[in-house]
């Protein structure tokens, strides 16, 4: 009996204390990597899907507005990536010898049914305007499998305005439209090609690291902490883009002094109307800023169709006569 004197059978509260704590320091330390793993799955998962988005069909032609068309193709100005459009001749009695070419918007196609596209077109072709319309990278019948919000949409534009020159409507002057993320790429595009003409940017944002800073949360439907800034990380690195580089507010520097018309409401919550404001501040003696006061976003065309094709019309009819 005595070789048992002072043994504990059982651990102490004390040794039993260090157990269970050790346990719960384990179990929260799990908890928090799962979390961790969890909240970065989200948050590449939610950028990937939106930097990939579904492929909207082409569910409409010229022909249902009543307007003449040829089925075309071009390459991208990287030398790769092919992409697809309409060439939409001047329907009008008064030709006007200088042609139009569409940027359309994340995650839209050459159709732009938002706006519609199709029926500016018609009011611009109608108005003697040789137009072509066309999908980029990862959108409609183009190649690529992603969207970049406007980096890489840039060469596709100007791809486009190189077919135009050498193919489409040779010596012709070409002028841009853009919408949204298009109108953002338009203004990049023109300041790299000194011989566009000029600009109609409707509903445009200024920097896109900026914008997606402020406002990435509105697309992903995830709270801002901690989810915009993971994204902003991830995504560059997977997809090396940067978002940095996606500047209209310098571009328009560049541009100037060829004339901007840009197209924006104070009712659009997708892309504020400031962005446009900002931009149209710099230079105000060739840059014009219609705010329609109503409509959303890219949604003046459906405001005031009428006003809408008057006022490009005139842009465009404007620059040199």
């Amino acid at each position: 009996m005595s070789n048992f004197a002072g043994t504990r059978l059982f651990p102490s509260s004390a040794s039993r204390r260090r157990r269970t704590a050790r346990r719960i320091l384990a179990g929260v330390i799990a908890f928090v990597v799962i979390l961790l793993l969890a909240v970065v799955g989200i948050s590449f998962f939610v950028g990937w899907s939106l930097s990939h988005p579904e492929r909207e069909a082409i569910s409409d032609m010229p022909g249902s507005y009543g307007l003449d068309y040829t089925e075309v193709s071009f390459v991208s100005r990287d030398g790769e990536t092919g992409l697809k459009g309409w060439l939409i001749p001047a329907a009008g009695a008064e030709k006007k010898g200088k042609t139009i070419v569409f940027a359309h918007g994340y995650s839209r196609n050459r159709l732009q049914s938002d706006v519609p596209g199709l029926a500016v077109a018609k009011g611009l072709s109608e108005a003697g305007y040789d137009l072509l319309m066309f999908d980029f990278r990862g959108s409609g019948e183009s190649g690529g499998s992603f969207t970049s919000v406007g980096q890489y949409e840039t060469y596709d534009l100007l791809g486009a305005i190189d077919w135009v020159r050498n193919t489409g409507t040779p010596g012709q002057p070409v002028g841009l439209i853009g919408f949204s993320m298009g109108a953002a790429t338009a203004l990049m595009a023109a300041a790299a090609d000194p011989e566009v003409i000029g600009v109609v940017a409707d509903s445009p944002f200024s920097n896109l690291k900026e914008y997606l800073e402020a406002n990435l949360s509105y697309w992903s439907n995830l709270p801002d902490f901690p989810f915009t800034p993971l994204i902003m990380w991830l995504l560059p690195q997977a997809l090396d883009i940067d978002p940095a580089s996606v500047d209209p507010y310098s571009a328009v520097n560049a541009i100037y002094p060829r004339p901007i018309l840009f197209i924006h409401n104070e009712q659009d919550e997708a892309i504020p109307y400031m962005e446009s404001e900002k931009m149209q501040r710099l230079h105000p003696d060739r840059f014009e800023l219609w705010n329609a006061g109503a409509g959303g976003h890219v949604g003046t065309y459906k405001t005031a169709p009428d006003e809408y094709i008057r006022r490009v019309v005139a842009f465009f009819d404007g620059i040199g006569s």
